[in-house]
């Protein structure tokens, strides 16, 4: 194996780490974001008011002969 062999060879093992370490950060940026979505979305479910806009008598009785 000569020089240029070893320096190409050594480059992109250098070039595929850092694409490797760059990936993982952006997986990891990405995970952040859904957490923080999810966490947002169960924090409005959970606040959300469980008043309906329904009249009282409705669901009072039950229509048995339909």
């Amino acid at each position: 194996m000569d020089i240029t062999g070893i320096a190409k060879l050594s480059t992109s093992i250098a070039e595929t780490g850092n694409a490797q370490e760059i990936g993982l950060a952006m997986l990891k940026k990405s995970q952040d974001i859904a957490a923080s979505t999810a966490t947002q979305l169960l924090d409005a479910v959970q606040a959300a008011p469980s008043v309906q806009n329904l009249p009282a008598h409705l669901g009072n009785t039950i229509n048995t002969k339909a």
